[in-house]
């Protein structure tokens, strides 16, 4: 019998630290299945990328905020690689206004998506974590999910959510072996920040104590160690590679 390899899910997968995510979790030998939204050209030249070096891996084209999707998703990652061993729970916007600017629409936006799509893939996946008493669960929060962060009101409210989230979970669902744990990255060089000016990056980086910003394969690699056996004993915390801007 061929054992299989293990299995990640990881949402919002197509760019930034989700297809960080994938390189790295792909370059140990797992089975990748990775779900975006509207990065249809990223998520098929990471999975071709990913192929050329023998990775199996799976875009899949799905919202996040609708159940239906997610769990469709889900399924047919199932069929491809088997039940999923890891979630990945990453998929998120940003935006940066006065709370006064911001829509109705658009905090809704923001809490569905980090936190919606979170409590649906969570649901999708844990049924079988659940039965096979094994399982691990990491979700992407941020600083300012730690700390606030003015003219983040709504982007700091859904990430701090996914901080209460994620600790909660892991107290339901420890003794059924699984783990849960949280990774609030500071500030990433990523599209998410590509809006930051040239000074504004140098600001950032001169209240940081290590002197620079991180790389999204810094936060990967974060999420692989929660994700690992070497973490075993480790469930409902938050690790925060950030540089030490938030200490």
């Amino acid at each position: 019998m061929i054992k299989r390899r293990p299995h990640v899910l990881i949402t919002g997968g197509s760019r930034g630290i989700g297809a960080a995510c994938a390189e790295r979790f792909a370059a140990e030998g797992y089975s990748v299945t990775v779900l975006y939204k509207s990065r249809r050209g990223r998520a098929e030249d990471l999975a071709e990328r990913l192929r050329e070096t023998g990775a199996d891996i799976l875009p899949i084209c799905a919202d996040i905020r609708k159940e239906e999707e997610v769990r469709a998703a889900v399924t047919t990652a199932n069929l491809q690689f088997g039940a999923v061993d890891i979630l990945v729970s990453n998929a998120g916007i940003a935006s940066q206004k006065l709370i006064t600017d911001v829509s109705s629409e658009e905090f809704r936006d923001m809490l569905e998506t980090h936190v919606t799509g979170l409590f649906h893939a969570v649901q999708a996946v844990l049924p079988g974590m659940i039965a096979r008493k094994r399982g691990t669960i990491v979700t992407i929060s941020s600083i300012w999910g730690l700390t606030g962060a003015s003219c983040e009101v709504a982007y700091s409210t859904a990430k701090a959510a996914v901080i209460g989230f994620t600790k909660a979970l892991a107290k339901e669902v420890g003794p059924s072996g699984i783990t849960v744990n949280c990774v609030a990255p500071g500030v990433i060089d990523t599209d998410m920040n590509a809006l930051l000016n040239d000074e504004d990056i140098a600001s950032l980086c001169d209240e940081t104590p290590l002197g620079r910003i991180g790389t999204a394969q810094e936060v990967a690699d974060a999420v692989f160690f929660l994700a690992s056996e070497r973490s075993s004993f480790i469930t409902g915390q938050v690790l925060s590679p950030n540089g030490g801007i938030v200490i």
